[in-house]
């Protein structure tokens, strides 16, 4: 899974083709599967967040097993463990891993790259949280 690509979408691309579709009859009948315009592995899209907010940020894998007891003993509830348990062991397991046209066929433009959500997010002040004491750098 850790260097399983992914077609990173960004929610703005979906809330577009989402709207586009239920007000124009043209999308009626339509089926589209949106996806970025590239493919990118966890580590290569947390170096684009990086780069957007000029702070070093590493990707560090963990295990499915690591992650579920982790979020568990935070309090996170059961069925969102579950939820995210599913997820990272059947989606991420490379059958996402290719790149679609249905933002492009949907609303006539191509999708929105990565990084440009991530330059994006920067700018909008988001990820300008201080670190924490005690978080390596």
């Amino acid at each position: 899974m850790v260097n399983t690509p992914e077609p990173f979408v960004d929610a703005d691309d979906i809330a577009d083709v989402a709207v586009a579709a239920l007000t124009d009859d043209r999308h009626i009948g339509q089926l589209y599967e949106l996806t970025g315009p590239r493919l990118l592995t966890f580590t290569q899209a947390v170096a684009e967040i990086a780069m957007a907010i000029g702070r070093n940020v590493r990707y560090l894998p963990i295990s499915i097993e690591e992650h579920a007891a982790t979020a568990l003993a935070h309090g996170a509830p059961d069925d969102v463990v579950e939820l995210l348990t599913h997820l990272f062991s059947e989606v991420l397991d490379g059958r996402n891993a290719h790149v679609a046209d249905g933002v492009q066929r949907a609303l006539g433009r191509e999708p929105k790259d990565f990084a440009d959500y991530a330059r994006d997010a920067a700018a909008s002040g988001v990820w300008d949280a201080p670190i924490p004491s005690g978080v390596r750098t």
